[in-house]
C-alpha cells in the first residue's frame, strides 16, 4: 500500500499495463510527488537501483482527469484506471485495501494539482499523512490451509471486491512459492514475500524472496527457486528491530536482524510490511523457545525483540 517517504512523497509497488491493450502487467515502483505534480514509476525502488538510473514512465498530474475502479467481465480482477488525455492507464494493486488507498491518494492529488474554478488559492492542499488518514481501513485475516497462508478480506459484504490479481496468476503477497524444496514445504509457513537485503561482502542491495517457517528464515533468489540461498535458524537470531543506524537511515522501511555470525539489513516495501516482518520473526522465535523462557529472557517492545 502507499506510504509516505522522507521526501513527503507517496510510494509503493503497483502493476501497470505499460503497452496499451497488451493485457501484460509489469511490476513497477511508483512515486507520487504532489509538489512536482508528477506520477513516476521505476523498475524498482530507486534506492535499490544503480546510481543515476531514471524512471521508466511518468505522468503529469495535470493530464489526469479521473482515477476510477474498473472491473472487467473476464477475468474478474480489480483495476485502477487513470484517464490521461487520449489514453487510459490500467493498474493493479496487491489487494483491495491497497487499491482503495491508491485511488484515494491519486484522486486527491489531482484535486490539489488542478483546483476547481473559483477555489483560487484558498484550496487546502492536504498533506500525504492527512490523505492516508482519510482512507477507510479494510481488515484481513490469514489462515494456514495445507501449509499455505490464505489471505482473505474480512470486511462486510458490499464494501468491494477482494484482491487484485496480476495477470490472473498472482499469488497473495505472503503466499509461499510454488517450487519450494520438499523440506521447506514440510514446515509450517508463517510469512513469505519479497524484501531487499544487503550483501555480506559487496554491500550491494538485492531483492530476495523470504520465507519464514517455524524453525528458520530462508531467502531465495526468486519465488520460483527450489533451494534457498541461505537458511537462518531462528535459534541464531538474537534481535530483530527497526534499523536506527545513521549510515542506513536514507533507506525507508529498513530493519536489522542480529544473528550469531552477522547483522542482516533488510528493507521491506512499506512500513506496514516492515513491522509485519519484525512481528512475525519475533513471534516465531518466542514460539520456538517456548512460553517457559519468554517471561525472563525475552522482551518485546514496539516491534523490537531482544534476548
Amino acid at each position: 500500500m502507499p506510504y509516505v517517504d522522507r521526501q513527503n512523497r507517496f510510494c509503493g509497488f503497483l502493476d501497470i499495463e505499460e503497452n496499451e491493450n497488451s493485457g501484460r502487467f509489469l511490476r513497477r515502483y511508483f512515486i507520487l510527488d504532489t509538489e512536482q505534480g508528477s506520477l513516476l514509476w521505476y523498475m524498482d525502488n530507486p534506492q535499490n537501483l544503480p546510481k543515476g538510473a531514471g524512471n521508466v514512465g511518468s505522468l503529469n498530474l495535470s493530464y489526469i482527469s479521473k482515477v476510477t475502479l474498473h472491473i472487467p467481465l473476464s477475468p474478474s480482477h480489480s483495476f485502477t484506471v487513470i484517464n490521461a488525455g487520449m489514453r487510459k492507464f490500467y493498474l493493479q494493486a496487491n489487494d483491495q485495501q491497497d487499491l482503495v488507498e491508491w485511488i484515494s491518494v491519486l484522486n486527491n492529488a489531482i484535486k490539489i494539482t488542478v483546483p476547481k474554478p473559483g477555489e483560487g488559492h484558498n484550496t487546502h492542499a492536504e498533506t500525504p499523512q492527512e490523505l492516508l488518514g482519510t482512507v477507510k481501513q479494510v481488515s484481513y485475516k490469514t489462515e494456514i490451509i495445507g501449509g499455505v497462508p490464505i489471505i482473505t478480506a474480512t470486511q462486510e459484504q458490499g464494501e468491494g471486491h477482494n484482491g487484485a490479481d496480476r495477470g490472473g496468476v498472482k499469488r497473495a503477497q505472503n503466499q509461499m512459492p510454488y517450487f519450494l524444496s520438499r523440506g521447506a514445504q514440510d514446515q509450517a509457513i508463517i510469512k513469505a514475500g519479497y524484501c531487499v537485503k544487503q550483501g555480506a561482502v559487496m554491500k550491494n542491495w538485492k531483492r530476495r524472496y523470504f520465507v519464514l517457517d517455524e524453525n528458520s528464515l530462508n531467502y531465495y533468489k526468486t519465488d520460483m527457486e527450489r533451494e534457498p540461498l541461505r537458511a537462518i535458524p531462528l535459534k541464531e537470531i538474537h534481535k530483530v528491530q527497526e534499523c536506527k543506524q545513521s549510515e542506513h537511515m536514507m533507506r525507508d522501511n529498513l530493519f536489522e536482524m542480529v544473528t550469531s555470525s552477522r547483522t542482516f539489513y533488510i528493507q521491506a516495501d512499506s512500513p506496514e510490511d516492515m513491522h509485519s516482518w519484525i512481528k512475525a520473526i519475533s513471534g516465531a522465535i518466542v514460539a520456538q523457545r517456548g512460553p517457559g523462557r519468554s517471561a525472563n529472557t525475552v522482551r518485546i517492545i514496539s516491534g523490537e525483540a531482544t534476548w
